[in-house]
């Protein structure tokens, strides 16, 4: 019974699609010269390729669409009291549609695809830098907040295409939450019994697309957030009923961005940065020596936050609790361990190294701080951390530790980067350990934020260039042929604002990409 059962659903699939058209999208650079398989596409890459259709038989449509879509889907489980409701909520979000133009002298006339033809559509897409207001047009907290989500994301959450031109490695992404880029092509009929439009095909061909994030300043964690921990304090003892031996403390800052190579770049090298621990003991007896360094371990924390309602601020681990929307996949990979006693040594200070409020960088807050990374590597190399809760005064022990970070290679990084229901974040934990005298070894864990960005493309990076020249050359040819006024100055010459005809008529984003947008013109060849 079962297998009837699947011949009758296999012959009526059959003629279910037996009217709609074939339809294949072709990528013009979807093999490399060394027969790589390149998908990768990044900030002002070129996605150019053609549609091909064919039909079975003569097929009446009424029009024909080929875009370029990115949606981001999330779905959020939760637990609920009673077993018969269903704890799950969905959201969908197009964020980007680009449109290739198609004018009625590229379709066929009359609207009709003839069996034994095929048709052939080229399209040219340019990945934008950023997305349109309309992408986010929900209430924020900020106009950062508002920043980053007209940011484009990078693909995520899609086994088939997460990875590096033929290598496929996991993104880190749950299966709750995805970016989905691709090429779709819609094909609609007029019905002539009611006069609606219907859907006679679709197709979507994904492409993976790895924008170019820039640097952004360092994460300035609030103090009340367990998610980060930059400074900590512990009381070494001598031994059970032997008194204290004195506080050692650590602190670390937020370290300079991991940088990962663009899209369809040669490059195979390491992504690596450089953190930055300073540590300081404080003796509880002046004859007390400080302990021996023992090793430091460093591992990287992945967050993924996915909400199923658009998110008004950066999201945290502390909402998570009120918020039924919200859910988080975290993962932690270890990066390195190291041997510390040899390459970080103890230096003796006097009471007047000390640092006052004026000279204390790495403890200042960022909203007071107008400290450089400059100041930050000059804190690193002379600065001294603050005393600490137990400190009474007299000579105490300082030291400083440089801790390369390299990210793995068996998996796939993507940047830092927040959405209207997406966000990836990165907290890096140091775990350095020390030696004591005493019955147990001290240990002391920070966690500090870390940063993820994504260099764009050699191609991109000179499309944009190019661009960039032409608009200017542009805007001051335009500037010539407008007539001059002898009347006083008003507005709408300054900067920015919109003048009839001119380039600032269009969104910001996009004016760059007008003068290339071409005719489809289509190709139609005979079968055989």
């Amino acid at each position: 019974m079962a297998n009837i059962a699947g011949q009758i659903g296999y012959k009526v699939r059959n003629i279910t699609h037996y009217g709609q058209p074939t339809i294949e999208i072709n990528l013009d650079n979807a093999h490399g010269t060394h027969g790589t398989w390149v998908t990768s596409y990044s900030t002002m890459d070129t996605i150019e390729g053609t549609v091909t259709i064919t039909v079975n038989h003569d097929t009446k449509f009424e029009n024909m669409e080929i875009s370029f879509v990115g949606t981001s889907q999330v779905f959020v489980d939760r637990l609920t009291s009673s077993p018969s409701m269903s704890g799950r909520t969905e959201a969908t979000h197009r964020f980007l549609t680009l449109k290739q133009p198609m004018h009625d002298d590229d379709l066929p006339c009359p609207r009709r695809f003839e069996v034994g033809k095929v048709y052939t559509f080229p399209f040219y897409f340019t990945v934008p830098a950023h997305l349109l207001p309309r992408a986010c047009a929900h209430t924020v907290a900020s106009d950062h907040v508002r920043d980053m989500h007209m940011m484009l994301p990078p693909s995520m959450g899609d086994p088939s295409l997460a990875g590096f031109g033929d290598k496929l490695l996991d993104d880190l992404a749950p299966e709750m939450s995805k970016v989905i880029y691709g090429i779709k092509v819609r094909i609609v009929e007029l019905r002539e019994s009611d006069g609606k439009y219907s859907l006679l095909g679709e197709k979507i061909r994904k492409v993976r697309i790895k924008p170019a994030f820039e640097e952004q300043p360092p994460l300035n964690p609030d103090p009340s957030d367990p998610e980060y921990r930059p400074r900590q304090e512990k009381t070494i003892r001598k031994g059970l009923f032997k008194g204290k031996l004195g506080t050692l403390i650590a602190q670390s800052a937020q370290p300079k961005a991991l940088v990962i190579p663009g899209a369809r770049t040669t490059n195979d090298g390491s992504v690596t940065t450089m953190a930055k621990m300073l540590l300081r003991f404080d003796p509880a007896d002046e004859t007390n020596a400080p302990p021996r360094l023992g090793s430091l371990a460093t591992k990287v924390k992945v967050s993924t936050y996915y909400a199923s309602a658009p998110r008004a601020n950066f999201p945290t681990r502390a909402t998570l609790g009120y918020d039924l929307t919200q859910g988080i996949y975290t993962e932690t990979i270890s990066l390195s361990s190291l041997c510390i006693a040899s390459g970080a040594t103890w230096e003796k200070q006097g009471k007047s190294a000390n640092p006052t409020a004026e000279n204390d960088i790495l403890r200042r807050d960022s909203g007071y701080s107008t400290s450089s990374s400059n100041d930050i590597a000059d804190a690193f190399n002379n600065g001294i951390l603050t005393a600490s809760k137990n400190y009474r005064g007299g000579s105490f022990y300082t030291a400083k530790i440089a801790i390369p970070v390299t990210l793995p290679k068996n998996k796939n990084f993507l940047p830092t980067f927040h959405t209207c229901l997406i966000s990836r974040t990165y907290v890096l934990s140091l775990h350095v350990s020390a030696h004591a005298p005493g019955f147990s070894d001290p240990s002391l864990r920070l966690k500090v934020p870390m940063q993820v960005c994504a260099d764009g493309s050699d191609t991109g990076i000179e499309v944009a260039r190019a661009r960039s020249v032409e608009e200017v050359i542009r805007q001051e040819a335009n500037q010539v042929f407008l007539p001059s006024s002898t009347a006083t100055p008003t507005m709408a010459g300054a900067p920015g604002v919109a003048t009839r005809g001119g380039a600032q008529d269009l969104p910001p984003e996009y004016a760059a990409y007008a003068p290339r947008v071409g005719r489809c013109n289509v190709r139609v060849t005979a079968v055989g």
